[in-house]
């Protein structure tokens, strides 16, 4: 337990797009804990000029990870409707929880053909954010929780940050629900210290071509693709390291990789990360050894790139 004990904490604290004061919050007061005893020491740019994201900058760098730290989750609306924020699963009988200004809400989804309900006894204020209730489980193999995506790229992120020299950590916001906050911070890095690359650090799919204890998934493209001489460098150093992994080939989906893409930057970026079953549910379920994997490949890609 010690060693997920980072883990385990942050996924107990809510973050739903646009609320991500709590979960920032913490990663600060963390990353002050803990960073005396780390490589190097960062600086660290945090607070209202920068809303709810942290950048965190080692030594000289040349390559930055980013890792969002929203969820997705629901917004009460009117006469007991919901509506999504980001994609989740709808699965009626899962519970939500939240507060409003009457107090604390646990309450049961409901969905009817095309929209959706809770089953709180009184009325929520409209704009009142849910998430899913969170069950951690922990055995040999696996974890399985809510939003594994993507606590678990913000864990891999700051396991990184204990032996990083050079380079950017950089936890966004708003991922889940349109992105937004990457062309700011894009613009701030590229002022005071460029890149030239990118790691993203988040979490993909289990599929027929990805499975568990494979290993990090690098994936050559999603909805969007990187471009190929960047990738093919990135392959190089994984199969160079030893580090077991898999390369993803998808159609759809997306990360906050799209909006480096569409930046007006010059910034090369691959998705790196493990995958999950279950995904946007409350049982999403990922292999402990793709995680150890995620973390040592990123490591590694920040070295060498």
């Amino acid at each position: 337990m010690p060693k997920w004990k980072l883990l385990f904490d942050i996924l107990g604290i809510p973050s739903v797009s646009g609320d991500e004061f709590l979960i920032s919050q913490t990663i600060h007061k963390y990353i002050l804990q803990r960073m005396d005893a780390w490589r190097v020491s960062p600086e660290i740019y945090y607070g209202e000029e920068f809303h709810d994201c942290i950048l965190l900058k080692f030594g000289s760098p040349a390559t930055a990870i980013f890792a969002h730290v929203d969820t997705i989750g629901f917004m009460s609306r009117y006469e007991n409707q919901l509506v999504t924020i980001g994609g989740p699963e709808l699965i009626s009988g899962v519970k939500l929880l939240g507060s409003d200004s009457l107090g604390e809400i646990r309450c049961g989804l409901i969905v009817d053909e095309d929209l959706v309900f809770h089953d709180f006894p009184r009325g929520i204020d409209p704009g009142t954010r849910l998430s899913f209730e969170q069950n951690i489980r922990l055995d040999e193999e696996f974890i399985q929780a809510a939003y594994l995506d993507n606590r678990l790229g913000v864990f891999s992120a700051l396991k990184v940050c204990e032996t990083l020299e050079n380079g950017w950590v950089v936890f966004s916001t708003y991922e889940e629900h349109g992105g937004g906050s990457m062309p700011h911070l894009l613009r701030f890095i590229q002022e005071n210290a460029p890149i030239k690359q990118a790691l993203i650090s988040d979490i993909t799919w289990i599929t027929e071509g990805i499975r568990h204890h494979q290993g990090v998934v690098l994936s050559i493209r999603d909805k969007y693709i990187p471009r190929k001489a960047f990738l093919d460098r990135v392959i190089s150093i994984a199969k160079s390291s030893g580090i077991p992994f898999q390369l993803e080939v998808e159609a759809y989906g997306g990360s906050d990789g799209r909006e480096v893409q569409f930046s007006p930057y010059a910034i090369d970026w691959c998705f790196v990360g493990a995958a999950e079953d279950h995904v946007h549910t409350p049982n999403e379920k990922v292999s402990l050894f793709d995680i150890e994997c995620m973390i040592q490949m990123h490591r590694v890609l920040m070295e060498k790139l």
